[in-house]
């Protein structure tokens, strides 16, 4: 199998993303009272997502893309407002100002391009771990790690609070048993969905991109808050996805079977 070049591997723009927005994290956690910085949030959301929106759907075709989509953001709107008006499964937490306006004052308006794209992001990088269970487990598991990363960051931001705190730089182990719930749904979701366009066919490198930016944002979030085993996570995280984008940039770039070259027939 040929060597993936480096710009197939990881392109410029890429690369400047994550350096771009591990500085980011440094203004976020130095200037969060910036007026109006609620409303750019949305824009800074959206360009985060869009690698992964557009590599899902390619990936899957349009319309069984924008279903797949569809279905993560909704269910993400139905599970996180029940979880604040209910207190279950994440334990007691609201949403904080900083993310603007919300539905019903339960659950932000931009929730889908901030939690649909790390979906995405892990079970791409489960793909091709074994049987479907297996990935939609492992997938579950892997939100929850990436969970222990943005939470501690996001609570230290006042993104969302939990008025009782917790062990875990002030978050509560329930809600890391609430992730891997809606983890397992999420993965079994777009699992199922995507059937197999995640299996039978090399899966997209950008699908791992935007969950690779976010953590380079809060690591950079971390790092500038002092949070030290949450930052550690977030590196151990960065690690795992640039290995898996090599992975899958080699294996998209790989020249398939009826592309090798013919060897004539000796003659006689």
């Amino acid at each position: 199998m040929p060597k993936t070049t480096p710009a197939h591997a990881f392109p410029r723009l890429l690369i400047a993303s994550c350096a771009f927005l591990f500085i980011s994290g440094y203004f976020v956690v130095r200037f969060p009272d910036v007026e109006g910085a609620e409303y750019a949030s949305y824009g800074f959301n959206l360009l985060i997502a869009l690698p992964a929106f557009i590599a899902l759907v390619r990936q899957f075709g349009a319309a069984r893309g924008a279903a797949a989509l569809a279905a993560i953001a909704v269910f993400g709107y139905l599970i996180e407002g029940f979880g604040v008006a209910t207190g279950y499964p994440y334990g007691e937490f609201y949403y904080g100002d900083p993310l603007g306006p919300t539905i019903l004052g339960l659950v932000p308006y931009l929730l889908p391009l901030s939690y649909v794209p790390l979906v995405i992001g892990a079970v791409a990088v489960v793909s091709g771990t074994g049987t479907v269970l297996r990935r939609i487990v492992l997938g579950g598991l892997l939100l929850v790690v990436v969970d222990g990363v943005l939470d501690p960051g996001a609570a230290a931001l006042g993104f969302w609070i939990w008025p009782d705190g917790g062990p875990y730089y002030g978050v509560p182990l329930s809600n890391y048993v609430g992730w891997l719930i809606s983890g397992l749904i999420a993965s079994a979701l777009l699992t199922w969905i995507g059937g197999r366009r995640l299996t039978a066919a090399p899966l997209r490198p950008g699908l791992v991109d935007s969950l690779l930016v976010s953590m380079f944002l809060w690591l950079g979030v971390c790092v500038f808050s002092g949070l030290l085993f949450p930052a550690v996570l977030a590196a151990a995280l960065i690690v795992l996805l640039v290995r898996r984008r090599l992975q899958l940039a080699e294996t998209a770039h790989a020249p398939r079977e009826s592309d090798e070259p013919v060897e004539a027939a000796p003659r006689s």
